[in-house]
C-alpha cells in the first residue's frame, strides 16, 4: 500500500488566517487544533515581525517553523536536524529567543533594517517623492493605517530585516513600473501587500522560504512524497502561492484581490479565518 504524502501547510496571517478587520482567527482554531493534534504543520508566511508570529505561535500553541517579513527570515526549532539544509545552502544562522521559554534558530534570507531603512531613504530621493516607513510614523498613526490593537503595535514596530512603507499616491499600486525600477536600481526588492508595500533584501522572498523548507522537510523523509497547501491573499502571497501543489486563495469583503483570481486558484467560499477553515477542510479531504 502506497504511503499518504506529508502535508505541510503555508498560511499568509493578515486577511488570511487572521480576519482582515479584527485580526481574529475564532472561526479557525478547531481546525488549527485538529492539524496539531494529527502533527500536519501549519506555516506562517507573512510580513508580520518575528514578535508578532511569536505571539501568536503562544496562543495556539504552535511549535513548527514560521518565515517572517516577506520571506526574509525562517525560524524552527534549535537542534531540530530536519533543518540542517540551510546550512547546506549558505545561509546565515543565528540562535534567536523569541519568549523565555523557547529558542529557536534563525536562517536569514534579506538584509538587516538599518539597510532596509537607508534603502528607502534613497528610494525617496530617486522618485523625488517623499516616503513614509514604519520608522516614520508615531504608534498613533500606525494604529490608524493598519487597525491593530495598541498592545499589538510595538511587536509590529520591532522590525529587524524590511521596511513597510506608505506606497505614494501618485504611483497607481497596479502600474508600479516605476517604483519597480527605482528599487531595483539600489538593489532591492518590493512587494506589494494590503496596506504597505515592503522593501525587502534581494534574496528575500515567501517563495525562496517556501521552498527552502519544503526541501527540508523533504529531506528528512527523502521515502515520502511531499503535499504543500499554501493559503494567501493579496500579491505578496504570490511567490509562496507559486510554489506549493494547492494554491488557495482567501477572498476580502469585495472577492478575490484581482492579481489571484485570474490564474485557475482554488478560491475559498468566504473570507478571513472562516473561509481559510473551510478551505483547509476540503483541502485535506480531496487529498485523503
Amino acid at each position: 500500500m502506497a504511503t499518504s504524502p506529508a502535508v505541510l501547510i503555508f498560511t499568509d496571517l493578515d486577511g488570511t488566517l487572521l480576519n482582515a478587520d479584527d485580526y481574529r482567527y475564532d472561526a479557525a482554531l478547531p481546525v488549527l487544533q485538529a492539524l496539531h493534534r494529527q502533527q500536519i504543520p501549519v506555516i506562517p508566511v507573512t510580513s508580520k515581525t518575528r514578535r508578532e508570529v511569536a505571539a501568536l505561535r503562544q496562543q495556539i500553541a504552535s511549535h513548527d517553523p514560521f518565515i517572517v517579513e516577506n520571506g526574509s527570515a525562517i525560524f524552527f526549532p534549535k537542534g531540530d536536524r530536519r533543518f540542517d539544509l540551510a546550512a547546506v545552502h549558505g545561509l546565515i544562522t543565528d540562535p534567536a529567543d523569541t519568549d523565555p521559554t523557547e529558542t529557536l534558530q534563525m536562517c536569514r534570507l534579506g538584509c538587516t533594517y538599518d539597510e532596509a531603512r537607508r534603502a528607502l531613504v534613497e528610494l525617496s530621493r530617486s522618485l523625488n517623492i517623499p516616503l513614509q516607513g514604519f520608522g516614520d510614523l508615531s504608534a498613533a498613526a500606525l494604529q490608524d493605517l493598519t487597525g491593530l490593537p495598541w498592545d499589538a503595535i510595538p511587536l509590529a514596530q520591532a522590525r529587524d530585516f524590511t521596511e513597510p512603507f506608505v506606497m505614494p499616491k501618485t504611483i497607481h499600486p497596479d502600474q508600479p513600473d516605476q517604483l519597480d525600477a527605482a528599487v531595483q536600481q539600489l538593489g532591492m526588492g518590493v512587494v506589494v501587500g494590503d496596506r504597505f508595500s515592503h522593501l525587502i533584501g534581494p534574496h528575500a522572498g515567501k517563495g525562496r522560504a517556501v521552498r527552502l523548507l519544503i526541501a527540508a522537510y523533504q529531506s528528512a523523509i527523502p521515502e515520502q512524497s511531499i503535499y504543500t497547501i499554501g493559503l494567501g491573499n493579496s500579491p505578496n502571497d504570490l511567490e509562496m502561492l507559486e510554489a506549493v501543489d494547492l494554491p488557495v486563495v482567501i477572498p476580502g469583503s469585495a472577492g478575490a484581490h484581482p492579481a489571484l483570481s485570474d490564474r485557475g486558484w482554488q478560491i475559498a467560499p468566504e473570507s478571513g479565518s472562516r473561509g481559510w477553515a473551510i478551505a483547509v477542510q476540503q483541502a485535506l479531504q480531496e487529498n485523503r
